[in-house]
């Protein structure tokens, strides 16, 4: 199945905390990709100024529907929240 949308989560952490971010990252792929309606791809990706992960969705509807996932309300953002040194920036984009 080809990824028809995205949804990108931008992240500023410190450096001190990104190994534990990445640890999450980690931890909740497989889930993810397992357990999300039309999960395709997870990455992660990492810059001086922030940290990304990228998500690959079968359609824009299931991109939208997991932000309100139990996956991500419970797990995902409890357990990143404290790493975070502002708000996350989050997009949906659709593939043309």
């Amino acid at each position: 199945m080809q990824v028809k949308a995205y949804l990108e989560i931008t992240m500023k952490i410190e450096n001190t905390n990104r190994g534990n971010a990445a640890q999450i990252y980690s931890d909740y792929k497989t889930p993810f990709l397992e357990t999300i309606e039309g999960a395709l791809t997870k990455d992660l990706l990492v810059r001086e100024e922030d940290v990304q992960v990228l998500h690959g969705f079968d359609t824009i509807e299931h991109a939208q529907a997991y932000l309100s996932s139990a996956l991500f309300q419970n797990d995902v953002y409890t357990s990143l929240n404290p790493l975070w040194s502002s708000d996350p920036e989050v997009r949906i984009y659709t593939v043309a």
